[in-house]
């Protein structure tokens, strides 16, 4: 079958699904497999709970709703790309080593209060996510803001040739997912790929001119809109208020003073700049950039505040590597609240830099009085400090209830594997 006879389907069936748990009648259900799981096994399953077709690489009896082709993941991505090609939409690409997440759903929110705008849901950035984010997209969309997230070289520029975003944004890079890219240069190679697409199909770049390594990926790329807090020549803005919730002053570019923000944290800062300055370029009003960045509420564990009797708990627990680990603690110790209390997961994805890096960040702390340090799991295990070390999260949430905090703030951050959210379970 080809890929126009697939698509001719998937317009009579556009819900795609890859999971047999969220299937419903009529969707078109895509059997992937990888190493430890193989759901050319459930295609029958997925058929009799209603499925219209299933697409396999592996066919155990004949089905005529069973339609097989030679690499479901590579037709996923393909009637992806053919889906794309065929929507005359303004995309917009996201990646970057912290807050992209944050800027998409930011950025999506903001263009939403003016166009029909589909976007990434949730976390689905990757090989799987990308192609089902695109084919998501239906007939009245105006724009996409696609999130991509990567952690080996080729991974991005593998996403542009099916997604084929004509503007991108790179939040940042830092020291994330070593062990795939293997060196800082390695993630800025990586990460640049976004550029080198959008370089040589003539698309339109978003650059935080504060970052000089950004300013020189950019180079080439024939449109750069900049922004920042300082130079930008589109949007600046200034943090004007950081003691419990960001407040944002835009010094230029927009008539906005004193943006009330429900994120916690500075670090949020260049989040909400590039928010402002995509909508601004896209003429979204004034009036409707502050409505949707004002209303902006963070879930899932990113920058949650939380209150907890007389505590606050800022849980920003999704995910964590040594650039953002750094900029929440430092953010942490400038803030004005009593009795600061630190628990800290334990980061993967790192390499052989692990040790070192977890050393840095304990070497980072000890600079800061706190009321109270608990370092949990990962290679916190073999660095020296002089805090409290706790094997597992389980352990964490025993200690936390033993301190019986009263009118204390507490950081609790860690990498996704962790799960530094179960600290909160009662």
């Amino acid at each position: 079958m080809t890929i126009e006879e697939l698509y001719d389907i998937y317009k009579a069936h556009p819900d795609v699904q890859t999971d047999t748990r969220k299937l419903k009648a009529g969707d078109l259900f895509f059997a992937l497999k990888g190493p430890n799981f193989n759901a050319n096994k459930l295609a029958k399953s997925a058929l009799d709970q209603g499925a219209a077709y299933a697409v396999v690489d592996e066919i155990n009896e004949p089905n005529k709703k069973l339609i097989k082709v030679d690499d479901v993941l590579q037709t996923l991505q393909q009637l992806a790309r053919y889906h794309r090609q065929q929507l005359d939409i303004l995309v917009l690409a996201i990646t970057g080593s912290n807050g992209k997440t944050t800027t998409k759903e930011l950025i999506s929110a903001v263009l939403s209060t003016t166009y029909k705008t589909y976007t990434t849901q949730g976390n689905l950035n990757n090989h799987i996510g990308v192609p089902l984010t695109l084919l998501g997209i239906r007939e009245d969309a105006q724009m996409a803001v696609i999130e991509m997230g990567a952690n080996h070289i080729g991974e991005i520029a593998g996403y542009c040739t099916y997604a084929l975003p004509t503007y991108g944004l790179i939040t940042n890079t830092g020291k994330a997912h070593l062990e795939g890219f293997g060196s800082l240069e390695g993630v800025r190679k990586g990460k640049g790929e976004l550029f080198d697409h959008l370089r040589s199909t003539g698309g339109t770049a978003f650059v935080m001119w504060d970052y000089d390594y950004l300013r020189n990926m950019s180079e080439g790329i024939a449109h750069r809109v900049t922004y920042g807090t300082r130079g930008g020549e589109y949007i600046t803005g200034t943090v004007a208020d950081n003691r419990e919730f960001l407040a944002v002053n835009i010094t230029h570019g927009a008539r906005l003073p004193l943006l009330k923000t429900r994120l916690v944290g500075d670090y949020n800062l260049p989040n909400v700049l590039a928010a402002v300055t995509v909508g601004a370029w896209f003429k979204v009003s004034d009036d409707d950039i502050r409505q949707a960045i004002e209303a902006y509420t963070p879930t899932n564990s990113r920058s949650q505040m939380i209150e907890r009797g007389t505590n606050h708990i800022i849980l920003d627990a999704y995910n964590a590597n040594p650039s953002s680990m750094s900029a929440a603690i430092e953010n942490f110790a400038r803030m004005d609240a009593p009795d600061k209390v630190l628990m800290l997961g334990g980061m993967r994805e790192l390499g052989p830099e692990s040790v070192s890096e977890h050393q840095s960040l304990v070497d980072l702390i000890s600079r800061y009085p706190w009321k109270a340090v608990a370092l949990v799991g990962g290679d916190f295990a073999h660095v020296t400090h002089a805090y409290t070390y706790l094997p597992d999260t389980t352990q964490a949430r025993d200690w936390l209830k033993q301190q019986a905090l009263d009118h204390a703030t507490i950081l609790i951050k860690g990498s996704r594997g962790i799960a530094m959210e179960n600290v909160l379970e009662s």
